[in-house]
């Protein structure tokens, strides 16, 4: 059986990516309310260890486009970690969604059992394409997308389930 692995990672990375844009509207909107600097809003971090907001942002992107560039045997486009505003952000996450929108699942599907090779820090994995999306991709970039929703509830922006499970 074919497993169609676009089917399972395009349109999560690309829901989610919006209710991210989602969830960081209603954050510039409150902090700008409550006159709190976007550097204030997007330095802020769960924890001194942690990263703060727009790396949480960055990594998130950095997931969904390395995703599906590995899954399609793509170069990863290079998006350097600049951003330092919330409209910069928005253009990040712009620039993935595209990335993510222009891979067709002709390149993706049909390459479960595909070898990804990743090279971490300390280790390379070598996994196949379905258990790289299933165990590692997606969790890390929920991870990450999780972690910026709870930055801006740990603010107190008024941000809910529904807002990080909004869709158009």
């Amino acid at each position: 059986m074919t497993i169609e692995l676009h089917a399972l990672a395009a349109p999560v990375f690309t829901a989610r990516l919006k209710s991210l844009v989602h969830l960081l509207k209603i954050g510039e909107a409150e902090g700008a309310t409550r006159g709190l600097s976007e550097e204030a809003v997007l330095g802020a971090r769960l924890s001194p260890d942690m990263f703060d907001l727009k790396r949480q942002v960055q990594i998130a992107t950095d997931h969904a486009k390395g995703a599906m560039a590995r899954l399609a045997g793509l170069d990863i486009p290079s998006f350097p970690d600049t951003e330092q505003t919330f409209a910069e952000l928005y253009a990040r996450i712009d620039r993935a969604l595209a990335f993510v929108d222009s891979v067709p699942a002709s390149a993706v599907d049909g390459r479960e059992e595909t070898i990804v090779t990743l090279k971490l820090r300390q280790e390379t994995m070598e996994l196949s394409a379905i258990d790289y999306l299933q165990g590692f991709a997606i969790p890390n970039f929920y991870f990450h997308l999780t972690t910026a929703y709870d930055i801006l509830r740990h603010l107190g922006m008024p941000v809910g389930k529904r807002d990080f499970l909004w869709r158009e």
